[in-house]
């Protein structure tokens, strides 16, 4: 009996508890128990992977003893996991999965609240304190085998042979024909462009520069919104590498005295398509070609993960639940206007309403959301299309950009006649974008009445978790720079390490730093009595409206990027 007593005690506090609720006989759950330990797997996986006990079962009973709060893995977005900061095979190895990150917390999901190690491990791996969220053993795995799925479905190592033929949408149809063409279709040309294509989206590139000089051709990356050279092949192959650009994105590869716009579409795998917005322009020494990376996972983030405060987040689904006014984004070009746009489009894209976007150009495909490319050439403007739109029972419209009176008088009309209209201007702040319309002939009675919400926002270079160091910096200077003793009252600022296998430069991503503001009855007040920027932003302030400025060191704070940064993208 003794001998009994002392096997039932090596039993963790879930398997006794599963005995005593008669999920297991006690001998089931010894040998289970044993045998997990011995194989270095977890104790419920194995339950559930034999058959011995119910997946809900478990986790409602291992909610239970351990006080744990359960969620259901089957509703969460599996598009909002944090894909870049664990290894699979970790992942794999462990069988836990890192839901989302808040501050700085990594929250992971476990279906055995005693495996410890798992935690332990993504801590050590990304210096981040980890936290356990509980989940159904069977959902975990199936979440788990779909991350992997995709995590391995995606581009990998590929040799000489994938990379002369990477699935690129038909090049057939170009309209010229010429000595350059055949060129282009040399397989060590292939090659070389395919690979700077992959390498660029491998590392988060947004745009590829290839750049003909003189003596010397120079292939650039603007990665995290700073440009870096990643090669330098000969001069005179600078033809034959636009040739194969033009071929690859339909353009007429016998006119070089134009500039052209086309687009390339390259299939990575069954799950993931890469669109690439590609522009020549003639230059002294040849023609310079731009692409343009447009990845459709990105306007699929999510909210939680663009960056905004909980207050902020919570300012802008708000206005966004509302059935008519006007929301505007503003900022400076590659600010992440469009993914802000497109994640509100995402969150208001249902069955039961009808949204159109007049765009130039269209950069993402959004399924169920009516997308107008405008097109100058034949009169098709965003006045034009705007115009229209009002004629086909709309509840949302997008204007890709508000650039003349006669636009923002018929968005204006909209917005006031019982539409959501989203936009944007090219302004540097909330309160300058009030008086831009106003000075573009707009009265101060329709700006105050159609305005519901102005977002100014900036990208920031998040800091690598793996190499980001302390900063050295004096109280005082820090005051002096803007911070408050609220802010950094138990916070650590950072500066960005030397660089690492996981990131360029110390920094890897970026992340949205925005000033959001309502326009409130006194803000209304102000615009009617045509007050200037100056006003406005005060009285935002007085409201407690955050500026670039603020939500800028409050990320520092956090410790999500550097002062270096907040002072590289923002200004007082």
């Amino acid at each position: 009996m003794a001998s009994k007593d002392t096997a039932t005690s090596q039993l963790s506090g879930l398997a006794k508890r599963l005995v005593s609720d008669a999920i297991l006989q006690e001998h089931q759950a010894l040998e289970a128990y044993q045998y997990a330990k011995k194989n270095k797997i977890p104790f419920v996986t194995h339950l559930v992977q034999n058959g011995m006990a119910n997946s809900r079962a478990i986790a409602t009973v291992a909610s239970d003893e351990f006080g744990t709060p359960l969620l259901d893995l089957s509703v969460f977005d599996t598009q909002l996991l944090p894909k870049d900061l664990v290894d699979a095979r970790l992942i794999r190895n462990l069988h836990a999965l890192p839901l989302f990150k808040r501050g700085n917390r990594l929250n992971v999901a476990v279906s055995d609240p005693t495996n410890l190690q798992a935690l332990d491990e993504f801590k050590f791996n990304t210096g981040i304190t980890t936290e356990a969220i509980l989940v159904e053993e069977a959902k975990l795995a199936s979440a788990i085998e779909k991350f992997l799925d995709e995590a391995e479905d995606t581009l990998g190592d590929l040799d000489d042979a994938d990379l002369e033929n990477l699935d690129i949408a038909d090049d057939t149809e170009n309209k010229g024909d010429d000595d350059d063409a055949s060129g282009a279709d040399e397989a060590p040309i292939v090659r070389f462009v395919n690979k700077i294509l992959l390498d660029a989206i491998k590392t988060g590139a947004s745009d590829i520069h290839f750049e003909p000089y003189e003596k010397r051709y120079r292939i650039r990356c603007r990665t995290d919104g700073v440009l870096h050279e990643v090669a330098n092949p000969p001069s005179n192959l600078a033809p034959r590498l636009a040739a194969r650009l033009k071929v690859m994105s339909r353009m007429d590869i016998s006119e070089r005295r134009v500039p052209q716009d086309g687009r390339i579409k390259m299939k990575l795998s069954r799950q993931r398509a890469i669109d690439f917005r590609v522009n020549t322009l003639p230059t002294l020494w040849g023609e310079k070609v731009v692409l343009r990376i447009l990845d459709p996972s990105s306007a699929k983030m999510g909210i939680e993960a663009l960056g905004y405060e909980a207050d902020q987040q919570e300012m802008y689904l708000k206005a966004l639940a509302q059935p008519q006014g006007m929301i505007l984004v503003t900022g400076p070009t590659g600010s992440g206007k469009t993914v802000s746009l497109y994640t509100g489009l995402n969150i208001l894209n249902t069955a039961e309403r009808n949204i159109s976007t007049a765009e130039d150009p269209v950069e993402i495909n959004l399924e169920g959301i009516n997308q107008v490319h405008v097109n100058h050439k034949v009169g098709l403007g965003f006045a034009e299309a705007l115009r229209s739109f009002l004629r086909q029972d709309p509840d949302v419209v997008m204007v890709g950009e508000i650039r003349d009176l006669e636009t923002a008088e018929i968005a204006i009309k909209a917005a006031q006649t019982g539409h959501l209209v989203l936009s944007t201007l090219h302004t540097n702040s909330a309160p300058e974008t009030l008086t831009r319309l106003r000075n573009m002939g707009v009265p101060a009675f329709n700006i105050a009445t159609s305005v519901s919400m102005i977002i100014a926002q900036r990208l920031a270079r998040r800091l690598c978790e793996h190499c980001k160091k302390p900063a050295e910096i004096p109280h005082d200077t820090l005051l002096a720079e803007g911070f408050t003793d609220d802010m950094l009252n138990g916070a650590e600022i950072f500066t960005h390490g030397d660089g690492c296998s996981q990131c360029f430069n110390g920094y890897k991503g970026r992340v949205g730093v925005y000033e959001v503001v309502t326009v409130t009855p006194e803000i209304q007040r102000i615009i009617m009595e045509e007050g200037n920027s100056l006003e406005i932003a005060k009285k935002a302030k007085e409201e407690g409206f955050r500026n670039l400025r603020v939500s800028g060191l409050m990320k520092a704070a956090q410790g999500i990027t550097s002062l270096e940064e907040v002072n590289r993208v923002t200004k007082d």
